[in-house]
């Protein structure tokens, strides 16, 4: 079952893949993070409608770091780009309903809410709890998404995920 989704995934993949692991250079790693690159492994996935190219760095310490960029992917006729994926996630339409039933989701909404980072790629935003997140960095017509672990204090969390993250665009194909 496993190969047959594999299989599937890769005939669904764009021609041009992404290196995930060639946006985090060690450099980058031990300034930001004071540690070194232990380990990366690579992974491809689908996640709710686009491809994402992933890899998981290990330092050796607590500290690690997931960091995934979005590539489009075709679901039958209709091909879902990385910047569908962000509007529809990040600027959802107002959904229909009764009063009430916009307010509650509204609430539910605003509690789950992703907030907005300022200073890397065209829009940023952290979204995450107080033990664990991620920053989604559009840039063009992709995002990434970084998230480093070990870090216990979410400011430090977010504003490493955010150097991370603008070391990471510039290296993105195309720029």
């Amino acid at each position: 079952m496993e190969a047959l989704l594999a299989l599937l995934m890769l005939a669904q993949a764009p021609a041009r893949t992404v290196d995930a692991c060639a946006l985090v250079a060690g450099r980058d790693v031990s300034r930001i993070l004071d540690a070194d690159i232990k380990s990366t492994r690579p992974v491809t996935e689908a996640a709710r409608g686009v491809l994402l190219y992933q890899c998981y760095i290990s330092t050796g310490t607590p500290r690690s770091i997931s960091i995934a960029v979005a590539g489009p992917m075709r679901s039958g006729s209709r091909t879902v780009t990385p910047r569908q994926f962000w509007r529809e996630q990040f600027h959802p339409a107002r959904r229909a309903g009764s009063s009430h039933e916009r307010d509650r989701r509204d609430r539910e909404r605003e509690d789950a809410a992703a907030r907005p980072v300022r200073g890397v790629g065209d829009e940023a935003f952290w979204s995450g709890t107080r033990v664990a997140g991620a920053l989604y960095v559009l840039r063009g017509n992709t995002f990434i998404r970084v998230s480093v672990g070990g870090i216990q204090d979410e400011r430090e969390r977010i504003e490493k995920s955010r150097q991370l993250a603008a070391a990471a665009i510039t290296r993105l194909p195309g720029r």
